[in-house]
């Protein structure tokens, strides 16, 4: 399975939802806690290419979006195919 990489903010709750859909499928994720750290806020917003909203979510080296595009790809079912090695 891929690394899969999420940069959140506290009280968030997409940021929650999209955890919890993470979780739920047994997807293991780092989390990158953005909240009061604005240099990890600006590696995040880099790293998507001007992502600024959260949370931004990373499958491997490829940029998913949002909460709601993390769940387009699960409804769709191209999320599992991301999550393959």
């Amino acid at each position: 399975m891929k690394d899969v990489t999420i940069y959140t903010r506290q009280f968030c709750g997409f940021c929650t939802a999209a955890k919890r859909l993470l979780s739920k499928k047994g997807v293991a994720f780092t989390e990158h806690d953005a909240t009061f750290n604005p240099a990890l806020k600006k590696e995040m917003i880099a790293k998507s290419q001007g992502g600024t909203t959260f949370p931004q979510i990373f499958i491997g080296k490829e940029h998913v979006g949002g909460c709601d595009d993390l769940f387009a790809l699960e409804n769709s079912g191209a999320l599992n195919v991301m999550l393959e090695d």
